[in-house]
């Protein structure tokens, strides 16, 4: 039977009294065991908020390329700006090789980080690098950073359902967020056509698992999102009217010593002999918590019987890693350099 990406309606917690919340929290911890996916509705998100960013990206994916190529990094270890088709493969993330991907990004973190947190100041050429925006496109930069700020405050609000369903105190996760790294991923997938045909195991996106905490995307409802099952069968992932879609990531997984999910997914091309233009956008929010984060089994996740499976490792150097490797990038000197910095701060 195909697997079920559960709807959990938010507002309970939001509003609600103490039964309430623990309702909401038992619901979102069924999900993230079974399946590590959900759906949340009444998550306060304004429908305008919506409405812009989808009629700002609309307008930058509309831009002539070479407009769009000016926004590319001046790094490749830089996650900002444009990301052409073709220059990812996700599944190189999970070890697998894969065509490239056939998508085309545009990747913004923190407008307005705070430069006098020496955390911050210390890698502002890597997590906390400047967002790069096209000249030709001024509403791009509000609408996004808007959205951005609406989807932080959804992240933060899950963080606290997530802490009281694994049985820790509300808030537990502030301390590990301080300084987060948070990028949002607008992505666009579009066949024209006359486009030759998809190379074999060729993806739109890659099979792979997302990194860090937690990611909330929105997506149009067009199909394509498939998550895999543990019998390794595929399933078909649409979006539901007004609400998000939630998945956990790999440090998540790791922290709840695999009590919860980070489950592979991906995006698959439109069905072969469809000659027709095929587009679907989504925007992911990845939440990556304090690149200097040490994660390490939460108390409530290992006992004698269930001894911690993973040794702890610094949170955006287990980011980093993933990131190259989806690029195919995992250049040493940067590696050893960005590793050197995280040891700094980290044992200050």
């Amino acid at each position: 039977m195909a697997p079920i990406v559960p709807v959990v309606d938010l507002s309970p917690w939001r509003f609600g009294d103490a039964a309430d919340r623990a309702r909401v929290a038992a619901e979102v911890d069924d999900a993230c065991r079974r399946i590590g996916f959900l759906q949340v509705v009444g998550h306060g998100v304004e429908a305008s908020v919506i409405d812009e960013m989808r009629t700002a990206t609309a307008a930058f994916f509309a831009m002539p390329t070479a407009d769009k190529l000016a926004t590319r990094p001046a790094h490749l270890e830089v996650n900002r700006g444009y990301a052409a088709k073709g220059s990812e493969s996700l599944a190189y993330s999970v070890g697998v090789e894969r065509p490239t991907d056939l998508f085309e990004a545009f990747n913004i973190g923190p407008d307005s980080p705070d430069l006098t947190d020496p955390k911050i100041a210390a890698v502002l050429d890597s997590y906390f690098a400047a967002n790069v925006w096209p000249h030709s496109l001024p509403q791009l930069r509000p609408a996004l950073v808007t959205y951005f700020a609406a989807m932080a405050g959804v992240s933060r609000l899950l963080l606290d359902v997530f802490a009281v369903a694994l049985g820790l105190p509300e808030h537990y996760f502030d301390t590990f967020t301080t300084h987060s790294t948070q990028t949002m991923r607008a992505i666009n997938y579009e066949r024209q056509p006359g486009e030759p045909a998809p190379l074999d195991g060729q993806m739109r996106m890659g099979g792979h698992t997302d990194y860090g905490i937690l990611t909330v995307l929105y997506a149009d409802p067009v199909p394509g999102l498939q998550i895999v099952d543990p019998d390794g069968a595929w399933y078909d992932v649409m979006p539901t009217p007004g609400g998000f879609i939630v998945n956990l990531g790999d440090l998540i997984a790791q922290w709840t010593n695999d009590h919860w999910r980070s489950t592979i997914h991906r995006v698959v091309p439109p069905p072969h002999g469809d000659d027709s233009t095929a587009r679907r956008r989504s925007v992911a929010f990845y939440e990556d918590g304090d690149y200097d984060a040490m994660i390490e089994c939460l108390p409530t996740c290992c006992s004698d019987e269930r001894p911690a499976k993973y040794e702890p490792i610094a949170a955006g150097e287990h980011l980093m890693t993933k990131e190259w490797a989806a690029k195919k990038f995992v250049p040493a000197e940067v590696a050893d350099s960005l590793g050197e910095r995280i040891g700094a701060v980290t044992n200050d």
